[in-house]
């Protein structure tokens, strides 16, 4: 992968890891309101979790070198 596709990866990895960020707090404050009682909110919370998980994994691995951060 060249150095530019690299970039422009980092920058679409940085935008979606952005909005699961937004998604996760908004689970959690909603979590705490109903004092942790929705299953379906959790399994939700989990899954923005693991997706956060991957996108990092992917945004370390673009930079194996140390090249773009």
């Amino acid at each position: 992968m060249s150095e530019d596709d690299k970039g422009k990866r980092f920058l679409e990895l940085i935008d979606e890891q952005n909005t699961l960020q937004s998604e996760i707090v908004e689970k959690l404050s909603s979590l705490i309101k109903e004092k942790w009682n929705s299953i379906n909110k959790k399994e939700e919370l989990e899954s923005l979790v693991e997706k956060h998980f991957t996108i990092t994994k992917e945004l370390n691995s673009l930079d194996e070198n140390n090249s773009i951060l």
